[in-house]
């Protein structure tokens, strides 16, 4: 059989890259790449096993400044051009203070700048001017606690609080159990809700979301994503979101969600 020669298309096409420590548990990689644009590839790396289900000692262990060097250190022959950490907890258990010293040691591993997504998430805020804020988790009463001091401690009010009280498999929850979560949560006065973990799938509903509650929606992976991917000088591909799609803080409209992305039954 005669094969096609595609030597005269000279390979693809230039990558930028963007480089992802995530929890040994994260199991919501294609998430991620929803919002990133076609010039740029993820890289993605993860930490080491440790038998402990989700909860403060386990955002420790996981982010142990040792254990992110060397996740980053792992990366450093690919050279990314920025350097995420797609933890929720495991970058606000230490207060804005251990945020900061978490890119520190990550800048330092890989000579690159570096993001986590609770640093993102204040970033986030600001950019969207919101003071008063809703949290929806799927942690339990002490994480959920942890992270309620964590926004609280950088002048940012919690009008209201969900969480589901799990310590495994989170990224299984159905769209429809974050819808809920999200509606009881939002008070009135609230300027945004924040669905946090990394973990729990949250790309399709959040236009959704923001159709019903008239406000923005963020959540860990996509506040992660569009501070990693400004850093580079670029946008998060998020239509129908208002963090990354300018025209639809002017009124979120609600689409058509593509049928092969819906979750059965989740409105």
């Amino acid at each position: 059989m005669d094969t096609m020669n595609v030597s005269f298309l000279g390979g693809p096409s230039p990558q930028r890259g963007v480089g992802v420590v995530a929890p040994f548990d994260f199991a919501l990689d294609r998430e991620l790449w929803r919002w990133v644009p076609d010039e740029v590839s993820l890289h993605m790396t993860r930490t080491p096993y440790v038998p402990v289900e989700v909860s403060l000692d386990l955002a420790r262990l996981v982010s142990e400044h040792e254990t992110l060097s060397e996740a980053v250190r792992t990366l450093t022959a690919i050279a990314p051009e920025v350097v995420a950490y797609a933890c929720t907890s495991g970058s606000f258990v230490g207060g804005i203070a251990g945020e900061r010293a978490m890119c520190e040691a990550m800048t330092r591993a890989g000579a690159v700048p570096s993001v986590t997504t609770s640093g993102a998430l204040l970033e986030a805020l600001a950019e969207l001017g919101a003071r008063r804020v809703a949290l929806v988790t799927p942690y339990t009463v002490s994480v959920t606690r942890s992270l309620e001091e964590y926004v609280a401690e950088a002048g940012v009010l919690v009008t209201g609080c969900a969480f589901m009280g799990l310590t495994r498999h989170i990224w299984k929850v159905k769209y429809r159990e974050v819808a809920d979560m999200a509606r009881s949560a939002v008070r009135p006065g609230t300027d945004a809700l924040f669905i946090s973990c990394t973990n729990l799938p949250t790309y399709d509903v959040i236009p959704q979301l923001e159709a019903e509650l008239r406000i923005p929606v963020i959540s860990a992976n996509q506040v992660t994503m569009w501070a990693a991917l400004r850093r580079l000088g670029t946008r998060a591909v998020g239509p129908y979101q208002a963090l990354t799609d300018p025209a639809a803080r002017c009124g979120p409209v609600l689409p058509e969600v593509p049928d092969e992305e819906q979750q059965e039954g989740w409105t």
